[in-house]
C-alpha cells in the first residue's frame, strides 16, 4: 500500500506566562526571564499538524480533510484562540503544565492522536510562537 503524510496548519492568538507556583518570583524570573512576568504576554501562534496514512485508492486522500479540520478546530483553535492559556485551559493551570511551545506541541499531539481514525496517525506537531521560534513534538 502507498503511504503518505499530510500537514494542515491552524493559527491561534493566545496569552501566557511561564511560572512554577512553588518557586519564588525571583527564581521564576531567573529561569524563565521576561516570560515569567505577572502581566502575561501573547503570541500569534502557528501550529502544523502532520498526519500519516495509506492513500485511499478511490479518493486519493490520506485522511478525510473535513474530519481533520473539525478535530483541529475543536482541539486547537477553539481551545486556545484568544485565550489566556494559564487561566482558561485547565491542563495549563498553575502547578500543572507550563505553557511552553514544547508542552503545547505535546498536548496538541496527544489530543489529535486520540481523535484520529484508526487508519491514521499523527506523526508531528510543530507550534511556532513567531517566525524565529518553534517547538516540534513527534511522539
Amino acid at each position: 500500500m502507498s503511504r503518505a503524510s499530510l500537514t494542515r496548519r491552524v493559527a491561534f492568538a493566545a496569552a501566557h506566562r511561564y511560572r512554577r507556583p512553588e518557586w519564588t518570583d525571583e527564581r521564576n524570573e531567573a529561569v524563565f526571564g521576561a516570560c515569567a512576568r505577572p502581566h502575561y504576554h501573547g503570541h500569534s501562534y502557528v501550529c502544523d499538524v502532520t498526519v500519516e496514512g495509506e492513500i485511499d485508492p478511490i479518493t486519493g486522500f490520506v485522511v478525510d480533510l473535513g474530519e481533520l479540520d473539525t478535530i483541529l478546530s475543536e482541539e486547537v483553535h477553539r481551545r486556545f484562540d484568544h485565550r489566556n492559556i494559564n487561566l482558561e485551559v485547565p491542563e495549563f493551570a498553575d502547578g500543572l503544565l507550563v505553557p511552553t511551545g514544547e508542552n503545547l506541541a505535546r498536548f496538541i499531539f496527544d489530543r489529535i492522536a486520540a481523535r484520529l481514525p484508526d487508519a491514521n496517525r499523527v506523526t508531528r506537531v510543530t507550534v511556532a510562537e513567531d517566525k524565529t521560534l518553534s517547538a516540534t513534538y513527534t511522539g
